[in-house]
């Protein structure tokens, strides 16, 4: 059995299908796209928290967008740091524990998803916008 670049034993081990890449797992939460990046000592997870409004968006409260990136970078856990890319996109990056297996792996990305929702919310709630192409694939 396959997940994404990885090769699963029946006993769940992963093993990577192209040696020479690094493995890297798309998906997507609320629209947004996420990645998990692997390598045998760590795994970093990654997802497109939204965008701040351009100055020539009308009615767009920038002030408000840009204060709850500042006042979310103070509230995140330990690992986990908020990014404002040079395009006004935001992305949540968390680093954890290398993963031992298929379970291990699809588990922390489902509480990485489950864990960027009430950020989602706030930075929803003080204006940020969906960052462009979240449908789709994304560098991270």
């Amino acid at each position: 059995m396959t997940i994404g670049p990885f090769n699963v034993a029946p006993d769940g081990t992963l093993s990577r299908r192209t040696p020479d890449l690094q493995p890297i797992v798309r998906y997507a939460w609320r629209g947004r796209p996420c990645a998990a990046s692997v390598t045998q000592d760590a795994l970093t997870l990654s997802g497109y928290a939204g965008r701040i409004p351009s100055t020539a968006e009308r009615g767009a409260d920038r002030a408000a967008a840009l204060e709850a990136l500042e006042e979310l970078r103070q509230d995140l856990p330990e690992g986990t740091e908020l990014h404002l890319l040079p395009d006004h996109r935001m992305v949540l990056r968390h680093a954890a524990p290398p993963v031992g297996g298929a379970i291990s792996l699809v588990s922390a990305m489902v509480r990485f998803a489950m864990a960027m929702d009430p950020y989602l919310d706030r930075l929803v709630a003080a204006g940020a916008v969906p960052a462009a192409g979240a449908s789709g694939r994304a560098k991270t």
